[in-house]
Order: C-alpha cells, then sequence, then structure tokens
C-alpha cells in the first residue's frame, strides 16, 4: 500500500488539506488541487516558497518525492486569472491593505485621489522657548502633527469641530495593523432579509436580522469642509427671486470639489451657478415639482466640468423695506435647520452618494451640502452651510424618521408597525442635576443631526461663466414674467457688446435653453 502524506496548500481563501502519495506526478497532484479549490486548470498557480519562487507545474513530470515534497508541508497557491473574488492576491502593498477584504473596486472622485496621495501632516518650525536642541533635531513641540490631531483643530481660528473625512480616514488606518480590517460600514435600519427560522415580521424576528438600535451621536468628521460661492453674482441674481416676489425659491448648486486648504485634508465645494428647477414657492413654504430636464441638466454640467455638489433654498422674511433689513430667525433659541429640511437633504444626500473604496458597499456618506440664505445676526442675508450625518441618512433612506407639525426643531422617531420594523433611535441628553441619560427619540432635537459647513465667498472673485450687464434670463421664472424663448436671446444678443462669441455664449441659463428649447434643440 503506497504511504498517503497530507499536503496543506494555502491560498487567498483559505488553507486546504489534500491527501496524495509519495510517487504521484506533480500533474496528478495539480489536478486534485484544481478540484479541491474549485479552479480550471491552468488557473493558478503553485509554489514552495510564500514569495513566489518555486514554481510547481505540471510539465515537470515528476514524483512529488523528487520535488521534495514530504508530509505536512505548505504549498502555496496564488490565482493567475483575474475573473472572480480569488483575484485577490496576497499582495500587501499599501494601496491593496487600505482596502478591506471584499470591498468592490470602485473609481472614487478625483479630488479623493488627489487626497489620498497627499502626506496631510501639519509641519512646525522650532519653538524659540521650548526647543532645546540644534535647527535639525525635532523634539515633542516641533515634530509634525497628525491631520486628525484635535488640539490642534481646536485652536485654529475659527476652531474646527470636525476634522476632514480624509483625515478621520488616515486616523482609522494610522495604527500598526496600518487599517487591514477597517471598514467603513453604512448603517442599516431594515431587517435582514433571507432569515429561514422564523416567518417573517410581523409575525417573527430574531437576533440575526434585527437591525440594531442606533444611538445618536455627533459625527466627528465632515464630507465637505468649506463652500465657497465663485463670485457675489451667482447668489445675486438667486436671491434676485425673493426681492421681487416675496417667496421663498430653491436651486440646484453646480460646481466642482476643490482642496480646501485651512485644514489639513480638507474639501471644498466650488459653486459656479445655480439650477432653479420647477417649483410652487409661496412666503412660508416650497414644494419641489417634477423635473423633466433633470438628466440633461447634469448631462450639460458634466461637459462643462462641473457636477451637482449641493442645494439652497432661502428663507427670508422682509423687516424694513426702507433699510433692506430681513428677519434674524433661525439661531440657537430656535432651529438652524427644521426636521422637514434634515429630511429633505437627507434624502438628496441618499441619491448622491460618495463613492469610497473603504466600504464593503463601495460609497460611504455624501458630499452634498445644503445651503439656507437666511438673516444673520446683523439683520442682513446670511449663508449657511450644513450637511446632515450619515445617521440621518440612513434614517431617512429606511424610512424612520418624520418631522413633527407643530414644533419645526423636532424630528420623531416612527414606531414599529405590522408594516415596518423600526430599531429603537436614542439620543444622550444632560438632565437638570447635570447627569447625562440616554433619552428615546421621540420627540428628536435634529441638532443631533447636523454637521454645520462654513460657506464663503472669495477675495478675488472668480467666473467659470461670464458676467454681462444684461444677463439671460434663469429657467422656470415665468412667475416673473421672465421667461426663456427666442426673443429674450435676441434681446440678450443684441444687448452684449462683448465680441468674443465664448464670452457671449458662456452663461449656463443660456446654454441650457439652447440644448433644452423645443423650437431648435442642439442635443
Amino acid at each position: 500500500v503506497p504511504l498517503l502524506q497530507i499536503i496543506r496548500v494555502q491560498s487567498p481563501e483559505g488553507v486546504k488539506r489534500i491527501t496524495a502519495t509519495k510517487r504521484e506526478t506533480v500533474a496528478t497532484f495539480l489536478k486534485k488541487v484544481a478540484k479541491e479549490f474549485g479552479f480550471r486548470n491552468n488557473g493558478f498557480s503553485v509554489y514552495t516558497n510564500r514569495n513566489r519562487t518555486g514554481e510547481i507545474t505540471a510539465s515537470q513530470n515528476k514524483s512529488l518525492n523528487l520535488l521534495k515534497i514530504k508530509h505536512g508541508d505548505m504549498l502555496f497557491l496564488y490565482p493567475s486569472s483575474p475573473a472572480g473574488s480569488s483575484s485577490e492576491t496576497m499582495d500587501t502593498s499599501v494601496s491593496q491593505s487600505l482596502r478591506p477584504a471584499g470591498a468592490p473596486q470602485v473609481v472614487e472622485d478625483e479630488i479623493d485621489q488627489y487626497l489620498i496621495k497627499q502626506d496631510g501632516k501639519i509641519y512646525r518650525n522650532r519653538d524659540q522657548q521650548l526647543c532645546r536642541h540644534g535647527p535639525l533635531g525635532k523634539c515633542v513641540h516641533c515634530v509634525p502633527l497628525e491631520p486628525f490631531d484635535e488640539d490642534y483643530l481646536n485652536h485654529l481660528e475659527p476652531p474646527v469641530k470636525h476634522m476632514s473625512f480624509h483625515a478621520y480616514i488616515r486616523k482609522l488606518t494610522g495604527g500598526a495593523d496600518k487599517g487591514k480590517f477597517v471598514a467603513l460600514e453604512n448603517i442599516s435600519c431594515k431587517i435582514k432579509s433571507g432569515c429561514e427560522g422564523h416567518p417573517p415580521w410581523p409575525e417573527g424576528i430574531c437576533t440575526k436580522c434585527q437591525p440594531s438600535a442606533i444611538t445618536l451621536n455627533r459625527q466627528k468628521y465632515r464630507h465637505v469642509d468649506n463652500i465657497m460661492f465663485e463670485n457675489h453674482t451667482i447668489a445675486d441674481r438667486f436671491l434676485d427671486f425673493w426681492r421681487k416676489t416675496g417667496n421663498q425659491h430653491l436651486g440646484y448648486l453646480y460646481g466642482r470639489y476643490t482642496e480646501h486648504k485651512d485644514i489639513p485634508l480638507g474639501i471644498r465645494a466650488e459653486v459656479a451657478a445655480i439650477y432653479e428647477p420647477p417649483q410652487i414657492g409661496t412666503q412660508n413654504s416650497l414644494e419641489i415639482l417634477e423635473d423633466p430636464k433633470a438628466e440633461v441638466v447634469d448631462e450639460i454640467a458634466s461637459k462643462l466640468g462641473l457636477r451637482k455638489v449641493g442645494w439652497i433654498f432661502t428663507d427670508l422674511v422682509s423687516e424694513d423695506t426702507r433699510k433692506g433689513t430681513v428677519r434674524y430667525s433661525r439661531n440657537k433659541d430656535t432651529y438652524y435647520l427644521s426636521a422637514e429640511e434634515c429630511i429633505t437633504a437627507g434624502n438628496f444626500q441618499n441619491q448622491q452618494p460618495n463613492i469610497c473604496r473603504l466600504s464593503p458597499d463601495g460609497h460611504f456618506g455624501s458630499k452634498f451640502v445644503t445651503v439656507v440664505a437666511t438673516g444673520g445676526p446683523d439683520n442682513q442675508v446670511h449663508f449657511e452651510g450644513y450637511q446632515v450625518s450619515n445617521q440621518c441618512m440612513a434614517l431617512v433612506r429606511d424610512e424612520c424618521l418624520l418631522p413633527c407639525r407643530d414644533a419645526p426643531e423636532l424630528g420623531y422617531a416612527k414606531e414599529s408597525s405590522s408594516e415596518q420594523y423600526v430599531p429603537d433611535v436614542f439620543y444622550k441628553d444632560v438632565d437638570k442635576f447635570g447627569n447625562e441619560i440616554t433619552q428615546l427619540a421621540r420627540p428628536l432635537p435634529v441638532e443631533y443631526l447636523i454637521i454645520d459647513i462654513t460657506t464663503t465667498f472669495p477675495k478675488d472673485p472668480v467666473y467659470t461663466f461670464s458676467i454681462s450687464q444684461n444677463p439671460f434670463p434663469i429657467e422656470n421664472r415665468d412667475v416673473l414674467g421672465e421667461t426663456q424663448d427666442f426673443h429674450s436671446l435676441a434681446t440678450y444678443l443684441s444687448q452684449n457688446t462683448s465680441s468674443v462669441f465664448l464670452d457671449i455664449i458662456s452663461d449656463f441659463h443660456l446654454l441650457l435653453f439652447l440644448v433644452t428649447n423645443e423650437v431648435m434643440p442642439l442635443r
């Protein structure tokens, strides 16, 4: 009887034990390996060393004994074909190790790809008083800081409460394991499907399929650190609608994401144009209507190198028409965003997810921002920027959050019904004795869901689109009697003094009209 020996084969999928005889040829042995791992005969290579040296090939026509492969030896299998999940060869180079196992290969935004390559550290000069070493030395007082150093961020002017998302990634991937086991999981508030041990909800539920309770806490990072309008004209033309009608108005911000240098590894949303979709606005409400042109607008923008980066709406009430002041209504005593606005923002953010290689789903959070034009403490129009947290996005996506009818600053976590199971939502509060207590989110103060983002205008305005004295009318403003038609096009062309064709044509609203008009669409 030939002596049987067990040989271990390690692959990215795990280790398997294969029985063979001493006199068995390599070809027969490799067929057994292929069968055991479910490969076709040529879809892999087997080596005697982990570093891919000493390959064993079927053409060697030798027995295992001659190759000195003994009982209990370990061989290493590497798939050669890119097909299937087993293509993840055991390459532990930096770019690979930052992707968790099972994460899809995704193409991230250009700004993300740029920031991944940056150093991000905060370099400091030698401290005159505290450093006791020569000019080339480093000590605790002048060694470079990590981009996620909270003490540094808190001492900036103004202090920064949220680190940038890329700094947060550095924090996760900065330990000894280089973030090998980091996976940014998207929260789910739904029952996992496919649980067969019991009848479906509402008849049955078990710990395997039940979503875990959510405790709301302040998000440590934000996906966008600054919002910048390229120039004042963009915002002024948007506000004109309110100035002329007194009705609130809404628009989508089109622009690009760039590096924000004031914060380590920060991202800035630069706004180049505002598109105003069909809507019904009154003095205290807004309703967005179905927009047949939505896809075309996105297509034109992407050809111009722009994309939808956020939305803007007004909440303005005139106080003194002679002075042109507006009421200061959104403050710490009332609310910054109402529950309904948070839910709308959450909806928009879910529609525009942030592509991320560290998430098993291939996306995590969103870079979509919310801007409110409202009265500031000096009774002038201020632009306030926000995002809602990833927890809020999950609650909105799985339809667990409702607004309160009589209190705009309060949301309400839905209760479970026979149609839908809703996990418990809690938030932490401080009672009158100064103790931290956990409250059920019915109702829920929406400040637990909001992240604020500074909104600015540059000292030197930038113009992606040219500005003329008599601009082309903005779309969907028929209420004002401002219509986009060939008459307004002729008026615009006759009044435009520029002799450069590119200057005349580079107006976002004009290009939109040329592409979408019914008479002569320039698709």
